[in-house]
């Protein structure tokens, strides 16, 4: 069974929670608080130098860090990881695309606006650039979603899962969702997707981090 090191509103810890409970895939959660610090103890950082979440044990020992590569990990051979050449680079674009360009505005802003007490005066200098970043990230995303139901391959994918993460909780950290139609439409048929779990959803009590 995988272990699986999370933190609960983290975006990048959901897209793994979210991903193994639509594969059915049973796995043990310990809950890892990064703002006590518990990323970075002696024993966390020998599993993962990098000291983040999320964190996969995949067999004993064997760890697996980076969120979407851990979808990846998990989804390969399922039709949430698209095996057609051209469909799988496309997927790839798209989470890509959430790294760079998403997920250090929308999650960065995420981040210090709802999960640190006083966040938003920690970080006044960096609020702009994150809102400016974000919404040039989202306009790229109604535009491809004007045209599409998902971001790869035809069908829901890991690259939806990857993207969903940080955008469904945008409103939460003053990003206007109301002007983009196309995504607020998206994130329905992706809440509406067989299997799918809030963010708040735990699968048993975590265990607390070592």
């Amino acid at each position: 069974m995988y272990t699986l090191y999370s933190m609960q509103r983290s975006g990048n810890s959901y897209k793994a929670r979210l991903a193994l409970a639509q594969l059915g895939i049973p796995y043990r959660l310990i809950e890892v608080d990064i703002l006590k610090g518990e990323s970075h103890t002696p024993e966390f950082l020998a599993k993962n130098p990098n000291g983040q979440v999320p964190l996969l044990e995949v067999a004993p020992g064997r760890y697996l860090a980076e969120s979407n590569a851990i979808l990846w990990y998990i989804a390969g051979g399922s039709p949430l990881a698209p095996e057609d050449r051209i469909d799988r680079a496309d997927a790839m674009q798209w989470m890509f695309f959430e790294q760079h360009s998403l997920e250090p505005n929308i999650g960065a802003a995420y981040f210090w606006l709802t999960l640190v007490k006083g966040g938003r005066d920690l970080q006044r200098h960096a609020f702009e650039d994150w809102m400016e970043g974000g919404h040039r990230a989202l306009g790229v995303m109604e535009k491809h979603l004007a045209l599409h139901d998902y971001f790869a391959a035809g069908h829901y994918t890991i690259a939806d899962i990857a993207l969903y993460a940080y955008t469904h909780v945008a409103d939460q950290c003053d990003y206007d969702l109301t002007v983009f139609p196309a995504i607020r439409a998206w994130l329905k048929r992706v809440a509406a997707e067989p299997g799918h779990v809030p963010m708040e959803f735990s699968p048993q009590a975590a265990m607390p981090a070592i």
